[in-house]
């Protein structure tokens, strides 16, 4: 039942950018309930294309490695779920078709995208979408937006422009090539250039002799060496690997494939511009499809990946060929790999052949790869000499490294992230060529080695993550230092502060621990803070835990000479223990300043003056604990210049502050731009709060509960939270889209302005907490609301006179007791109802001619006084979820549910004692998953009506009068998971009656004391996993 949608085209016409302008479509986060992208290359890997689509479902890494086991795991995360799945680049129809794919809900999308007109023809619910080469036309129009050609008309321009498009035509309309070989000429603008390329021989191959398209062969042909070289590196990676920017440039810079800088650049500033000329030739794109938003990602499109696969040679070898390991020869240089096997190691013909080895790269893929030939890393360690890249990143068994690393003196690059390690050895400090070290993710790491100072070439030290508590003596030698994610203070002179002072290349972030430490000021003015100009973020944090008293002059006076370079941009000052902040921080000479966050700083009783930096976009002010007042001076010092305070801050943030009373002297003219102002338990503030934020969308008041104010004129405001805060006065808002009140003064205050200003706009209301007797103004709701929460309003008055077109969503919680029946007429769109704890709710209203095409998910749940539905059935022929708990008086479920739920899915019942019997006339025909806990009358009656759908069922007990269970024939054969749990009495479990569900692949059983017998001990040969617990007869009986 699922869509799978194909997109049929010859490779480079653009079908993964078509399925990535339909999954980046922002309108698809509310149709779906997730989306993933997969990609799937033409090695075809069963296992791991499964886990691979876990891990972009759960953002999580996936540690198993049965396919079985995999199956059952990739069900249950899309079992009730409404999905959209990209799989790019199939070259075969055997997975799509897969079973679990089918445990989603309707309307799931499979987007497919293939060169492969069979597979489409096979794997296809709907008409495939054949993607055709461009037009001459079209094709010149990517060209010429690569080749950035002057918009001038002169007869250069006339003339490159005839050659383009001639060499256009030889494109074949395909994008990719027109990129490629516009952005080869962006930076020409020589007749002769355009021509050699319009004339080259080789247009004249074909592609089995080239091994790729003509014009990708011809862009690589025209690169300048050094591009060559840093591209053909990159067949290192796996088709479709996902790799970040700085990853790549480190490897450039270990192999020497870096020109030497001039004067005044860095080897990284040079890198820097390798990658960017090779992404505007369209060698490398940026993706935007990455699981891992916080990363910026690039790919290779696969003809590139093709292109570098074939000028690698036999000096690049990748894991894929590991099992051909007689492949590999002398003339290697480079090997990576995604899943290490560490066998090949053991063929000592092997080892000799790769003993040149330069290259030995594991490629992150969330997978523990396996090291458990102890022997294996030493002969890597003694027998790769000339090694310069080794990375044992994610070998999770790898806690250890032997002496033997200090002989492999090349090396320049080591990444042991997400290892085990414990502790390095001495021997490492040896490799005086290192320029980078990875340690990120070492959780067991508590210190680095005491030599650490040896490494004079290190350029880069990843250790964030790791739990180390000190930094070895004689960092400062480090000189050409520029990555280090922090510096923990030490209480000795070798590991002092002032070690910072020579590491002067620093860049990007750093933060330094443990600055209680800091025994005089003068040592914090060694760290010369002020002349690392290449930090843009800094996080200074002193960690509370000097059991010495607080001396408050040396806390001051170290923070004044911790003043970081002008450039900064994000500064975290927490912890700190002075009594008043330093003058620097409000300089309005911090023009990059964006982000500036102050926490725990208990002893400080007020704010530096802030608003004057410039571009300040974001402030956190949180747990500042003797904080009483917010004054005139936060907004400007006396010296100051005139302009509008914080002019660019579109984020305020205040949170935890105990002592906080007033927020007084407002500039009227103060935060232009803010756009998000969030106050969070502040419990002693009182008085006002600014009073006019032309530019505020958000405004969040949380647990004030002494603040008196009006809330500011804000035009713009779209979402309003306020909660636990009685006192605040609503005013009208014209654009507000959402809001949450709690509080019996904020519901009547929000009821109020509701009638006095008849929101258009509203789409989504939250009323919580509330004692007084409230209704909704002309028993009407707003026109415009699409989402309705009440929680603990008891009082209310729920309006069901009127019809209400737009809802979508109704929420009820422990609120309305006057209602004892809910008419769903009134709710002719509503898509999700659910009442929860409503003592005096007895049935739902149903008109007889009434069909809600729209409902999807109804759940009732604890109304004990629940009686019945609609004596004639509930017609609700979308509804996919239905949920019963807690109702004690229920006797049956709605009749006719097989003709009048049809695309119903999952059933629950749980808690509802009185239910004896399904109904007749049989279950909805979809029904995939059966829930029942804790009734004993429906269990001890069981009788299945046909259910040839079911997949998944869930038994929980309380049935005292089930000795024995199943029946033979009673469970329906489609089973695959089904689940026993709390039958107190249950002494026997008749296999007999299981062997006849052949899907069966999951049985789980638990607490069931009585439980000793299994009748026929044969399970269906179908089942995979088997979980017994708390079952002590039968486990005693196993044993």
């Amino acid at each position: 039942e699922v869509s799978v949608v194909p997109i049929v085209g010859m490779g480079g016409v653009g079908k993964t950018t078509l399925a990535q302008l339909v999954y980046n479509d922002e309108n698809l986060v509310e149709i779906f309930d997730f989306k993933a992208w997969v990609c799937i290359s033409k090695e075809f890997d069963v296992l791991k294309i499964t886990k691979t689509m876990i891990e972009a479902i759960t953002g999580e890494p996936c540690k198993l490695n049965d396919l079985n086991l995999l199956h059952l795991e990739l069900m249950d995360k899309l079992k009730d779920k409404k999905f959209l799945i990209v799989l790019d680049d199939v070259w075969t129809e055997n997975y799509v078709i897969k079973k679990p794919f089918n445990c989603g809900i309707r309307r799931s999308k499979i987007l497919l995208t293939t060169r492969s007109e069979k597979t489409a023809s096979i794997v296809q619910t709907v008409h495939t979408y054949h993607l055709n080469q461009l037009s001459n036309e079209d094709c010149w129009s990517v060209f010429a937006n690569h080749a950035c050609l002057s918009s001038e008309s002169n007869e250069n321009t006339t003339t490159l422009e005839k050659i383009g498009k001639e060499i256009v035509k030889k494109c074949n309309g395909l994008p990719l090539a027109a990129q490629s070989l516009g952005g080869m000429l962006r930076r020409k603008h020589d007749i002769g250039d355009w021509n050699n390329i319009l004339n080259s021989d080789i247009w004249e191959l074909s592609e089995s002799e080239c091994k790729v398209i003509p014009a990708l062969r011809l862009s690589y042909h025209y690169l300048p060496p050094h591009l060559k070289r840093c591209f053909v590196y990159c067949s290192l990676y796996p088709q479709d690997y996902e790799f970040e920017k700085n990853e790549l440039i480190l490897l450039w810079m270990a192999e020497d494939l870096l020109k030497k800088p001039r004067k005044g650049r860095t080897l990284e500033e040079v890198g820097h511009e390798y990658f960017d000329d090779l992404v505007s030739r369209s060698f490398f794109q940026r993706s935007s499809t990455s699981s891992w938003p916080h990363r910026k990602c690039f790919v290779m499109h696969d003809l590139m990946h093709d292109l570098a696969t074939s000028l690698g040679g036999d000096f690049y070898f990748r894991s894929e060929e590991l099992g051909k390991e007689t492949k590999i020869n002398t003339k290697t240089r480079h090997l990576s790999f995604a899943k290490f096997n560490s066998s090949f190691l053991d063929n000592p013909d092997v080892v000799g052949r790769v003993k040149f080895l330069r290259t030995f790269l594991s490629i992150i893929n969330f997978e523990a790869a396996p090291f458990n030939n102890e022997e294996a890393q030493c002969i890597i360690m003694s027998k790769l000499m000339y090694l310069r890249v080794l990375s044992f990143h994610d070998f999770q068994s790898l806690d250890s490294l032997p002496d033997s690393i200090g002989k492999l003196i090349h090396l320049r690059y080591l990444d042991l992230s997400r290892s085990s390690v414990e502790t390095l050895p001495k021997s490492l400090c040896n490799l005086y060529n290192l320029q980078t070290l990875k340690l990120c993710s070492c959780r067991k790491l508590t210190k680095l080695p005491s030599d650490m100072r040896n490494l004079v070439n290190l350029r880069h030290l990843d250790i964030d993550g790791t739990p180390i508590k000190e930094m070895p003596r004689g960092m400062s030698k480090l000189s050409h230092l520029q990555h280090l994610d922090f510096f923990v203070v030490g209480k000795h002179e070798e590991n002092g502060i002032k070690e910072l002072g020579g590491l002067s290349n620093l860049h990007g972030q750093l933060e330094i621990r443990n600055l209680e430490n800091v025994s005089q000021s003068d040592e914090a003015l060694e760290a010369r803070m002020m002349d690392k100009k290449h930090i843009n973020s800094l996080q200074l944090e002193w960690s509370g835990c000097n059991n010495n008293s607080t001396n408050f002059q040396l806390e001051i006076d170290v923070l004044c000479k911790l003043q970081p370079h002008f450039n900064i941009e994000s500064l975290e000052i927490k912890g700190y223990e002075g009594t008043r902040f330093p003058d620097w921080m409000g300089n309005s000479s911090y023009c990059n300043m964006i982000s500036l966050k102050l926490r725990d700083c208990d002893n400080c009783s007020m704010l530096p003056s802030l608003g004057q930096l410039p571009s300040l976009k974001v402030l956190e002010i949180s747990r500042l604990n003797r904080l009483k007042t917010i004054d005139a001076g936060f907004y400007k010092n006396e010296d100051c210049r005139s302009w509008r305070p914080f002019p660019s801050l579109e984020s305020l943030f205040i949170y935890d502050m105990p002592c906080w009373e007033v927020w007084s002297s407002f500039e009227s003219e103060a935060f232009p731009v803010l756009k998000s102002l969030h106050i969070n338990d502040c419990p002693k503030l009182e008085g006002s709060l600014p009073n006019h934020l032309p530019a505020l969308t958000t405004l969040v008041i949380r647990n004030c509960e002494l603040l008196v104010s009006s809330l500011p004129t804000a035009p713009a405001i779209q979402s309003l939270e306020i909660c636990k805060s009685n006192k605040v006065a609503l005013h009208a808002f014209p654009l507000l889209v959402e809001t949450t009140v709690a509080g019996s003064p904020m519901v009547e205050s929000m009821m109020e302005a509701i009638t006095n200003f008849q929101p258009t706009c509203l789409r989504s209301l939250r009323l919580m907490d509330c004692l007084s007797a409230v209704s909704f103004p002309g028993g009407r709701l707003p026109e415009s609301l699409k989402t309705l929460h009440i929680s603990h309003l008891k009082k209310l008055e729920f309006p069901t006179q009127h019809k209400h077109e737009l809802l979508e969503t109704l929420s009820i919680r422990r609120s309305c007791d006057s209602l004892t029946s809910l008419p769903l007429v009134t709710f002719p769109n509503l898509r999700d109802l659910i009442i929860t704890d409503c003592e005096n709710m007895e049935y739902l209203s149903v008109s007889g001619a009434e069909s809600f095409e729209c409902l999807c998910y109804l759940n009732i749940c604890e109304c004990p006084n629940f009686v019945s539905f609609w004596r004639e059935g509930l017609p609700a022929p979308n509804l996919i979820t239905f949920k019963v708990w807690g109702s004690d008086k229920l006797k049956s479920l709605p009749e006719e549910m097989s003709s009048l739920l049809p695309k119903l899915e999952c059933l629950v019942i749980s808690d509802c004692p009185e239910i004896e019997s399904f109904p007749e006339g049989g279950m909805p025909p979809n029904l995939r998953t059966v829930r029942i806990d804790n009734c004993e009358k429906l269990l001890s009656g069981l009788a299945w009506p046909s259910m040839g759908m079911l997949t998944d069922l869930y038994l929980w007990g309380r049935c005292d009068g089930i000795m024995s269970f199943p029946k033979e024939g009673l469970l329906p054969p489609s089973l695959t998971c089904l689940f026993l749990y709390g039958f107190s009495n249950l002494e026997m479990l008749d296999c007999t009656g299981l062997l006849h569900l052949t899907s069966l692949q999951q049985l789980t059983i638990i607490r069931c004391p009585l439980l000793e017998n299994m009748v026929g001990e044969r399970l269906p040969d179908s089942l995979i996993k088997l979980t017994i617990e708390r079952c002590p007869l039968l486990e005693n009986d196993a044993a």
